[in-house]
């Protein structure tokens, strides 16, 4: 017996619908951005959707890629490693193929696996630890960032030929991204031969590090390099200063939060850090700030002109081969791209070849200077 079925106007129309949103979502290409954009760390989070969104509505508003939109899927991460998984499989089910990934390294190493095990192309323009490259040899992950294997002996040879101390101590807080990168910083240090005199851990979130002060003040340094992200340091110089241990501090990009102003006052005066070089005086960068000014938004930081180089790279690859991620990665691995911050050519691993770090100089309201 053969079973009639009476479509009815309702069932059509809500058909229509559908294939109306199918069509609707296929005429456009979505970058997940995963970010912290709650707990301590939203700065970077801020800088990085910055950066991505001023990309994605640049390349737009000249007509897309392939004819069609980009549709940024904003993401919170939290910088929490706990959160790194879960993260990234929202990005997975929000049918992304593509994204603009987390600024935390210890958030990216995990998530990592994720965009491998699902194809989908993610740059980094924040995470510099070795480990995120390093663990999984990715076919579909990039930097639009250095290593910290980059950064730390670019610290290294900057303190050994330029400041020249007598002592250093090195401090760290105990996690994946400040633990190396300060690791980094001690081993070219040593081979340098500067006498590193201390290389230390302190735990994240305390409020009193005087028992570790008294400890930099026992060894007599001249010199403190601090491994990890802006709060710590923040109450690190604040406290030094009150202690009476007026030593020069340096820093990764990390610490080069403009919350650690409030947190340390005044005491950040003469604070170094290490960061992206300025590309906003790159030449030929001057109609990408106006399109961060025209936005409202700031393009003065650690992560924006890489941020807006990943959707740059991420933009060309998709117009030359199409949005199938396979081919995307292949793209990206044998081309070399003009950018934000410059020539970008990767590695097998999906690492820069080379990346502009460089040393700049806080003063006591707060500005930063490159040296």
């Amino acid at each position: 017996m053969k079973l009639l079925h009476r479509v009815t106007p309702i069932a059509m129309a809500f058909g229509a619908l559908l294939l109306a949103g199918a069509a609707q979502a296929a005429d456009t290409i979505k970058i997940g951005i995963p970010q912290p954009m709650t707990g301590p760390n939203t700065q970077y989070g801020t800088q990085i959707q910055a950066g991505a969104l001023t990309a994605i509505e640049t390349i737009n508003a000249q007509g897309g890629v392939k004819g069609k939109k980009l549709e940024p899927i904003l993401i919170d991460d939290g910088c929490e490693p706990k959160q790194a998984v879960p993260a990234a499989n929202r990005v997975v089910n929000s049918g992304a193929k593509f994204a603009v990934a987390h600024a935390c390294s210890g958030v990216t190493v995990p998530a990592v696996n994720v965009y491998e095990q699902e194809g989908i192309v993610a740059i980094t323009p924040g995470a510099t630890s070795p480990l995120v490259t390093d663990t999984t040899k990715p076919h579909f992950f990039f930097r639009t960032i250095g290593r910290d294997d980059q950064q730390g002996p670019f610290a290294a040879r900057y303190i050994a030929n330029t400041l020249k101390p007598k002592k250093v101590a090195v401090l760290h807080d105990k996690q994946t991204y400040g633990s190396g990168v300060a690791t980094q910083v001690k081993d070219s240090l040593e081979k340098n031969k500067v006498n590193v005199v201390m290389f230390e851990g302190i735990n994240v979130g305390d409020s009193d590090y005087s028992a570790v002060i008294t400890k930099l003040k026992s060894a007599g340094v001249d010199l403190v390099y601090f491994g990890g992200y802006h709060p710590e340091l923040g109450l690190l110089l604040r406290q030094s200063r009150e202690q009476g241990l007026d030593v020069q501090f340096m820093g990764p990009e990390g610490t080069a939060n403009q919350d650690l102003v409030a947190i340390a006052g005044p005491a950040i005066e003469g604070l170094l850090v290490t960061l992206p070089s300025d590309f906003t005086k790159l030449p030929g960068n001057e109609g990408i700030v106006k399109a961060f000014r025209d936005a409202k938004r700031d393009p003065d930081g650690a992560f924006q002109m890489p941020a807006y180089a990943a959707v740059q790279i991420l933009a060309k690859s998709i117009e030359a081969v199409g949005e199938d991620p396979n081919k995307v990665a292949d793209y990206m691995h044998k081309t070399a791209f003009d950018t934000a911050i410059g020539k970008v050519e990767y590695d097998a691993k999906g690492d820069l070849k080379d990346f502009e770090f460089a040393v700049f100089k806080w003063d006591k309201d707060g500005k930063k200077t490159q040296l």
